[in-house]
């Protein structure tokens, strides 16, 4: 097995347990994974048709049509007219989902803040130059 392959399963196993961590620290508001990644992509993004959302999601339109339908009935995000094209209409947080997300971010940072205490500052500082490498594998 070559270094970078050795890598890569090293880093695949480790990110996959963070990850799983991370999700386990979520706030318990029903909302499945599709749905607050959603609302996380309006919240970076601003408002965005639910065809731009079904892009962004890598999810097919009629899937984004279903997603949209649940958060609009509780409440987290609206519809508005599209101010150029009358066929289409945009969706946008409430703020509801505002809160949503904050308190969700909130938990997980926390959690992990905790954790990266329990590291000495040279191992902190191998993460925080690594942070933005990671970033930039998961746009290649």
């Amino acid at each position: 097995m070559t270094r970078n392959a050795e890598l890569a399963s090293a880093m695949r196993v480790s990110v996959m347990r963070l990850s799983r961590r991370l999700r386990s620290e979520r706030s318990d508001h029903g909302l499945s994974l599709t749905q607050i990644a959603t609302l996380a992509t309006l919240d970076r993004h601003g408002p965005l048709t639910p065809r731009e959302l079904a892009d962004h999601e890598r999810v097919r339109p009629p899937s984004m049509t279903r997603i949209l339908a649940g958060l609009e009935e509780r409440h987290l995000i609206t519809r508005t007219p599209h101010a150029s094209d009358g066929r289409q209409h945009l969706c946008a947080l409430t703020p509801a989902a505002v809160e949503l997300l904050r308190e969700d971010r909130r938990r997980r940072d926390a959690w992990l803040a905790l954790r990266l205490a329990e590291l000495t500052p040279a191992e902190r500082d191998v993460l925080r130059a690594a942070a933005p490498l990671l970033d930039r594998i998961t746009r290649l």
